[in-house]
């Protein structure tokens, strides 16, 4: 059973990996996996403190986001926007794309009794998606820089990917053996079993990679301007657990001010700051630009990354280092 994309050469020139997380895409993931048990070590502290801080609220949300199973794909409107906008979009739903989508999910497994009334209810429709916005401030924000840090982490890995090996060795290192290219076409195996084939006829895919994906990639062959296929971020178990939420940051980034060299010492401060300048950088690349050797890189990053500075991914023997929110926030503060 395998769900099949099919390219033609300017689906090739279109594919793209997305620069963020889509929020209510995220969401409804993140929503399975906090219902789940597994992955205790990369989740368990996220889902101890996110429990604890729900509102009775948050049960119309989980009523219609179970661990196995089919969500009506209302409350993941397809295309841009903000997190208002969005939840806007839920709450504007037509009834006829309600009763369709509340009807397919009927088909496959028992929705509540009140998700019934939805297509004739405005009141209880906005209630709902108020309800998902209250959900998205306690199960993602507070979390959002974290989330943010492993996906750009993800995407300098996959522009090394498609730098050395091109749209192939891209393709091919989403999340094998799930998701294999043999040209023209993208076979995708999905948890559910569910076999299609989708055309993109000229559209070009969508590449999102999840960080709360750590089973199987989802998709989303109706999305605006082109199909989804989210995928599962890389992930290092040496980066640790989900922890508590780390301060927002701005965008200046400059040489490595005084305060972070006091701190840290002058080469380690360097090796943040470069790293900071170049996301994805290997250890080798980051001795060269600072004319140190490679183990004493390698060292610097180490005790960066046990700091929570940066995040380190392996691809195959190489390692890429990117920094995280925390440590842009310490290069931003001190400048």
């Amino acid at each position: 059973m395998v769900y099949r994309f099919h390219f033609t050469s300017a689906d090739l020139a279109r594919t793209r990996v997305a620069e963020s997380a889509l929020p209510l895409d995220e969401l409804s993931i993140a929503l399975r996996v906090l219902q789940d048990r597994n992955h205790d070590l990369r989740f368990g502290a996220w889902r101890r403190e996110t429990r604890a801080r729900l509102t009775p609220r948050a049960r119309m949300v989980l009523d219609l986001t179970p661990v196995h199973g089919w969500s009506p794909t209302f409350l993941s409107p397809s295309g841009s926007g903000t997190l208002p906008e969005l939840l806007e979009r839920v709450a504007a739903t037509p009834r006829t794309q309600l009763r369709a989508s509340l009807a397919s999910v009927a088909d496959h497994q028992r929705l509540p009794g009140w998700a019934h009334r939805l297509g004739e209810d405005p009141g209880l429709l906005r209630q709902l998606a108020d309800a998902l916005g209250e959900v998205h401030s306690t199960v993602l924000a507070p979390y959002w820089p974290q989330i943010s840090a492993g996906l750009a982490a993800d995407r300098a890995l996959r522009a090394r990917q498609m730098l050395h090996g091109g749209v192939e060795r891209l393709l091919n290192g989403l999340y094998p053996p799930r998701i294999r290219w043999r040209p023209p076409v993208l076979e995708v195996d999905l948890l559910s079993g569910v076999e299609g084939d989708v055309h993109l006829q000229g559209r070009g895919l969508l590449l999102t990679p999840s960080v709360f994906a750590t089973r199987a990639p989802l998709v989303d062959p109706d999305t605006e301007p082109q199909p989804v296929l989210a995928y599962p971020a890389h992930y290092d178990p040496a980066t640790g657990p989900l922890l508590a939420a780390r301060p927002a940051l701005g965008t200046a980034l400059g040489t490595a001010p005084a305060p972070v060299s006091a701190l840290l010492g002058r080469t380690r401060a360097a090796v943040l700051h470069t790293i900071a300048q170049r996301p994805g950088c290997t250890t080798g690349e980051l001795a060269g630009a600072l004319r140190i050797t490679a183990s004493g890189a390698s060292q610097h990053a180490t005790v960066l990354r046990e700091a929570g500075l940066i995040t380190t991914l392996r691809d195959r023997n190489t390692a890429l280092h990117t920094a995280t929110p925390t440590g842009l926030a310490l290069l931003e503060r001190c400048w």
